[in-house]
């Protein structure tokens, strides 16, 4: 049962308080929950339609008066329930009518000129399915708590794990979105590994582990570097850890206390946050940064929250108010109510008038992103490496061209070999950011590339030369 929590929430199953219905009879109205009570599940199987007049009139409204051009899907493998004959539980999960709804949303905010996202929690094989003809993108669960789990370990090979798979699988980072923090917890269920393939073997560390095994594992690692030793991130029920982007990269750190840092502490979670948006903006597909992550959020003390957080849903610790713009700079509260939570960064404004900030950073890697049209590219390769902490993803770009993101995911420099089958000798290396003659690719497909702590490198094989090293 999902957030399933003793004394909390131990059914699927609520009841209302004494409402008049549709007949003027006043009565009670037991109702169906996959989340929490007070958010019925729409039925879908019911003759009047009515469910499902209610979210196609919900999605008109979004594209047409509010000027939505996309859609999020939540939880949209939910959408068909129907009984057992034999007194078991209900089949919904996976249910036929719940691809069927899907397709049907999709097609119809195309047609009105959208798009949509599922976020959908599941087996890279069921997201495979899923968007064959259901909804446009899908958000990337797969990867994201491996991209962490690489920052606390300092040693990539789950992430490399995750990315070869959705190779194998056919799920390609194109069609996903690669988000940072959004306003949930940082999920661990890695549905791949526990359910779904619970029984198959992956090798990992040097030995063989059954998915079950895998998932056990990386979730412990997890738990025990975000919130062993620091106060301030805390475990969602058994499905994640509330925190933020900037609260993950100082327990990392092993930093005890996250409201007083240093200047220099808070220019080394800069520079971490940048390596994590180069992650999500240096592959193809859909780059998605939120306002938490763009003021550097630290979460809210829980006690801040006392009144949200008291039956088990820490995760209002992570959506403290900001103010992105820096309009209201004595406001302590939201318009809603939400505690101010710390920024490390400040406002956009300021930041965007200081070279050496956040901003200014995740600006540069947009840019580069754009240049070469990176969310349309193809991945061709998730290559071994030769150093734990380096991570090197090959794509192919829109003109041909290939285009490499190596990342380092410590705090000290390293200097590895990149290899891959797809770097065609005798190619030039260059510094996407820079325009820097780098290396040449040898006979055996490989070079030599050197990474700051907590950096990463766009790279590209054979772009022109610039104006200026051909005028020398």
């Amino acid at each position: 049962m999902i957030f399933y929590e003793p004394g909390v929430k131990e059914t699927n199953w609520s009841a209302t308080r004494v409402v008049a219905g549709a007949d003027g009879v006043k009565r009670r109205w037991v109702y169906l929950h996959y989340f929490k009570a007070g958010q019925p599940s729409i039925n879908w199987i019911d003759p009047s339609f009515a469910g499902m007049r209610l979210v196609i009139g919900d999605a008109c409204h979004s594209i047409a008066d509010l000027g939505s051009g996309a859609l999020r899907l939540d939880a949209n493998g939910f959408l068909g329930a129907e009984k057992s004959a034999e007194g078991g539980p209900a089949w919904s999960e996976g249910h036929p009518l719940s691809e069927a709804s899907n397709h049907f949303i999709a097609s119809l905010v195309r047609k009105i000129g959208g798009f949509t996202f599922q976020e959908l929690n599941l087996a890279i094989d069921d997201i495979k399915i899923t968007s064959e003809s259901g909804a446009d993108l899908s958000y990337d669960f797969v990867n994201r708590p491996a991209y962490h789990h690489a920052l606390v370990t300092r040693n990539t090979e789950f992430l490399r794990l995750t990315l070869n798979l959705s190779l194998q699988y056919g799920v390609e980072p194109a069609a996903l979105v690669h988000a940072m923090q959004n306003h949930d917890e940082l999920t661990h269920e890695l549905m791949h590994f526990s359910y779904r393939h619970a029984e198959d073997s992956f090798g990992y560390g040097g030995v063989e582990l059954t998915g079950l095994e895998l998932g056990q594992r990386i979730r412990s690692e997890l738990i025990d570097g975000l919130t062993g030793a620091v106060p301030y991130n805390l475990p969602f029920t058994t499905n994640g850890i509330a925190c933020t982007t900037v609260s993950v990269i100082a327990a990392a750190l092993g930093l005890a206390d996250i409201q007083t840092l240093s200047a220099e502490q808070i220019a080394v979670i800069t520079r971490a946050h940048l390596l994590l948006a180069m992650f999500n903006a240096l592959q193809p597909g859909v780059f998605a940064v939120s306002g938490w992550d763009l003021v550097g959020m630290a979460p809210l003390p829980s006690a801040e929250v006392a009144s949200l957080i008291f039956e088990g849903d820490t995760r209002w610790i992570n959506r403290g108010a900001h103010d992105l713009m820096g309009v209201n700079p004595e406001a302590s509260r939201s318009e809603g109510g939400m505690p101010r939570a710390r920024s490390l960064y400040g406002s956009l404004p300021e930041q965007l008038a200081d070279p050496a900030s956040f901003a200014t950073g995740l600006r540069r890697i947009i840019d580069v992103r754009k240049q070469f049209a990176l969310a349309t590219a193809r991945q061709l390769d998730v290559p071994e490496v030769s150093h734990d902490a380096m991570l090197v993803m090959v794509h192919e770009l829109e003109d041909g061209r290939r285009q490499l993101t190596a990342l380092n995911f410590s705090e000290h420099p390293i200097t590895g070999t990149i290899r891959s089958e797809h770097l065609p000798a005798g190619s030039r290396v260059w510094n996407g950011f820079t325009g820097q003659h780098l290396a040449v690719v040898d006979n055996l497909g490989s070079f030599m590339v050197a990474l700051e702590p907590f950096d990463g490198a766009c790279l590209l094989l054979d772009p022109p030369v610039p104006e200026a090293e051909a005028a020398g």
